[in-house]
């Protein structure tokens, strides 16, 4: 992606489900889950870079031994970072007592990171500041262990402010209104009243410590997330893992954040991409499964597990832009879809280069334009084999036009080079716009000056802000008659609201070029009807119910706003002609049928929360507020 966004967060969860020295004896390590969590984190380190953190939980510990541990980390490389000190400290309490390397119960009750329930977490923040604070995974902490609470997820919630005086309300004092603190303190509220119910429940009939144990033995979950999560609105995928052993993974009920297990007789393990788990166990993929939206997976003490409904599910709408571009490429299901993208594009780029093929070089944004790239190819390939079969079946009298044809295969050249030691992820606007020139490089010598067409293909466009400044130019210093850029992503419209950083209108090259199309044409007073709608229905609490920005949209056909998109992106000094392509609505869903959540493209939002954001958001654009909408 030349525009790079920070994006959703990722999580990974493991249980063990027999005891500790069962790893120890049969894997040869006491490190055996420090090992797989790693992987696992490693493996989604493309969903966080900002910072990391890793929780533990030792279950059945002796009163007056420490039984959850934490680090977090906001280093340049915070898994790594996170994973040398827990090496570093099994070295440390090792030293002078390494006979006890293999001795499950001197382990656990000396040193930390030694127990069976395991939580990790890779932020890329949307909100807050980068500091460890802000890390997950958060801890709730009591002297009971049945109602410590540790969390961490991929998750956005679009009613924060009612969340929050809900807690109020209830009498808590919460030290900050974001969802995260938010969600963590709702869900512990519930799990206190759940601990309390279960006490009274039993209090005649068992004395502590007894007691304390029953409560873990009977508390209900399942009542605990139904009871939290009932006026959540957003996306989200989160984990929590209770101090006395028990474990969960709620997913939102329009499955808009990913969530997947897989379980044996060894372990229970969630991840957020299939590929970490893939990766780290050496599974099939159908053996991996996918969280159910609207259910949770619990996992009790004992390390039985089941999957609970929690909430009614919504018709799924999992976010397409994992598909597109978040998710790793090399999950098979996801790198088919990638191509599918690029090969789907075929019919408008040859109608944009007059099916001129033989002065027309093909190319890509890298890196994760690669695949559609590839499918691209292949449709090209595709439309020649067919273009050869009507040249035999016409007839073709001369043999060394026959030749031509059966011998024509397109120009394929990697044209832009990306500077693998720039830190692309940098998105604060003070800072891009100096990055962005520094980021590429360009291959000289291979386009014809004044006769090629350059067609290059990037994942999407959202702010066209590196294209503009950087991309353009360089490829305009190469000489080409034409440019084409192509996005296998349709045109992003609407602002996220469900964990990607894309909240501000004003940011969307889509969006600035739809209302200069309404200048224009005279219709500027579209603007002030749409804000006077927006700001009413968000005075009357009834912003929920309907995105009042899309009618101004519906005014100009897609390709109008391509067509204006060019204009605005194209850099003063350029010579060449440029065009932009965009993929269509349509054909996104016919390369992503399972994942259909495209309301960063439609404004068609899964939740209402949604809709009032949009609304939100357009207000802030018309006065001038360069503010989030949630």
């Amino acid at each position: 992606m030349s525009d790079a966004i920070k994006h959703e967060c990722g999580i990974a969860l493991i249980r063990l489900r027999k005891p500790y020295q069962y790893y120890i004896d049969k894997y040869e390590t006491p490190l055996y889950a420090v090992h797989k969590l790693s992987v696992m984190m490693q493996k989604q380190v493309n969903r966080g870079q900002d910072g990391a953190g890793v929780a533990n939980i030792k279950i059945e510990v002796p009163a007056g031994k420490r039984y959850i541990s934490r680090y977090r980390s906001v280093e340049p490389q915070p898994v790594a970072d996170i994973f040398q000190k827990i090496h570093k400290k099994f070295r440390k309490g090792l030293k002078d007592h390494k006979n006890k390397v293999n001795d499950a119960s001197w382990l656990q009750e000396n040193l930390a990171f030694t127990g069976e329930l395991w939580l990790g977490h890779l932020r890329y923040g949307t909100y807050g500041g980068n500091e460890i604070e802000n890390c997950q995974p958060m801890l709730r902490q009591s002297n009971w262990r049945s109602r410590n609470l540790v969390m961490a997820g991929n998750f956005n919630m679009t009613n924060v402010d009612k969340l929050f005086g809900k807690l109020v309300s209830l009498g808590q004092h919460p030290k900050e209104k974001v969802d995260t603190v938010t969600v963590m303190e709702k869900i512990g509220h519930f799990l206190d009243e759940e601990n309390q119910r279960v006490f009274d429940r039993f209090k005649g009939i068992w004395e502590n410590p007894t007691l304390s144990d029953i409560i873990e033995e009977n508390i209900d979950l399942q009542r605990v997330l139904e009871r939290s999560c009932r006026d959540f609105d957003g996306g989200y995928a989160m984990c929590g893992l209770t101090g006395h052993g028990a474990a969960f993974v709620m997913r939102d009920p329009a499955g808009i954040r990913p969530a997947y297990y897989y379980v044996d007789d060894e372990v229970v393990v969630v991840a957020s991409e299939k590929q970490a788990i893939k990766a780290a166990f050496d599974v099939e993929y159908d053996q991996i499964q996918e969280v159910t939206p609207g259910s949770a997976l619990i996992v009790n003490k004992e390390g039985e597990y089941s999957e609970m409904a929690i909430l009614p599910q919504l018709p799924k709408r999992s976010c397409s832009f994992e598909r597109i571009y978040f998710s790793r490429g090399t999950d098979p299901d996801i790198y088919n879809e990638r191509k599918e993208l690029g090969k789907l594009l075929i019919p408008q780029i040859l109608e944009e280069i007059d099916y001129d093929l033989e002065n027309t070089i093909f190319s890509y944004i890298p890196n994760t334009a690669e695949t559609s790239f590839f499918g691209m190819i292949e449709g090209l390939e595709e439309y020649l084999a067919k273009k050869r079969k009507r040249a035999i079946m016409e007839g073709i009298l001369f043999e060394e036009e026959l030749d031509r044809v059966l011998s024509f295969r397109p120009r394929i050249e990697k044209l832009v080079t990306k500077d693998v030691k720039s830190r692309t992820f940098i998105t604060a606007d003070n800072l891009r716009d100096d990055m962005v020139s520094s980021v590429y490089d360009t291959t000289f010598e291979v386009v014809r000056k004044g006769i090629d067409t350059v067609v290059i293909i990037d994942d999407s466009i959202v702010r066209g802000t590196t294209l503009e400044k950087s991309i353009l130019n360089m490829l305009d210093g190469l000489g080409p008659k034409k440019i084409v850029i192509v996005s296998s992503a349709p045109q992003i419209r609407f602002p996220d609201c469900y964990g990607i950083d894309m909240s501000r209108m004003k940011d969307f090259v889509a969006f600035r070029a739809m209302i200069e199309l309404l200048e224009e044409r005279g219709l500027g007073f579209m603007r002030e009807e749409v804000y006077t709608k927006c700001a009413a229905n968000l005075a009357s609490g009834n912003a929920f119910k309907t995105n009042h920005a899309k009618v101004l949209y519906e005014l100009f056909t897609d390709d109008e706003i391509s067509k204006k998109i060019a204009e605005i992106i194209r850099p003063d000094s350029m010579k060449a002609e440029l065009s932009v392509i965009y993929q269509t609505v349509d054909n996104l869903h016919t390369a992503c049928p399972k994942h259909i959540g495209d309301w960063y493209f439609t404004g068609n939002y899964p939740t209402p929360g949604g809709n009032r954001v949009v609304n939100k958001a357009y207000v802030n654009f018309h006065e001038g507020k360069l503010v989030r909408a949630y």
